[in-house]
């Protein structure tokens, strides 16, 4: 099978994220989508931040309804500071039979070449990339590599740091959020 793993720290998951990896299991050769939950960092304090089991809790809510999407809380368990590679090599270890590829935005793809072993990455798995506009056109010169397959998803401009905001803020942002996580962030009082 054929996975592709989709990471963030979904604070909180929101529409766009749900369009791109919706988009990545209906349009692409990947079978499912893994949303790999990054865990916080014990080094870093960042208040925003929610605790690793309601960010996961809000994309288990969140991709109910996705037969092809699952919530993946590998990093959870692993070394801190999380490197893509460690987390690679682990999933292979334990789910011999798949076949992983990452998924990752555009502005992303630009400061692949200082990732931890990311010639190893490259080597061994494919990296799907998704449009960006908010950082412009990216003509890395890994885009060409025969490993890297640019998908023409949608391009969703929305961002958490926006929806804590306007939660903050007092604004309804209900549309840019599934309604069991708006209500898991209105029930919980989060980002207020």
């Amino acid at each position: 099978m054929k996975i592709g793993l989709y990471f963030g720290t979904f604070n909180p998951i929101h529409a766009g994220h749900l369009i791109i990896a919706n988009h990545m299991a209906e349009y692409s050769d990947l079978d499912q989508i893994w949303i790999v939950v990054t865990p916080h960092n014990p080094f870093k304090k960042k208040s925003s931040l929610l605790d690793n089991h309601h960010r996961l809790d809000m994309v288990f809510q969140a991709i109910e309804d996705y037969d092809k999407l699952s919530a993946c809380d590998i990093e959870f368990n692993l070394p801190q500071p999380n490197y893509t590679i460690d987390t690679l090599t682990y999933l292979i270890e334990k789910h011999p039979n798949h076949n992983f590829s990452l998924i990752m935005g555009e502005d992303n793809l630009k400061g692949f070449h200082k990732w931890k072993n990311n010639d190893i990455i490259l080597e061994n798995h494919d990296i799907y990339v998704y449009p960006r506009i908010s950082e412009g056109k990216t003509e890395h010169e890994l885009i060409k590599h025969p490993k890297i397959h640019r998908i023409d998803a949608p391009i969703v401009e929305i961002s958490s740091t926006f929806i804590r905001k306007a939660v903050r803020d007092g604004k309804n942002c209900k549309p840019l959020l599934a309604k069991s996580v708006w209500d898991y962030i209105d029930i919980m009082n989060f980002y207020k």
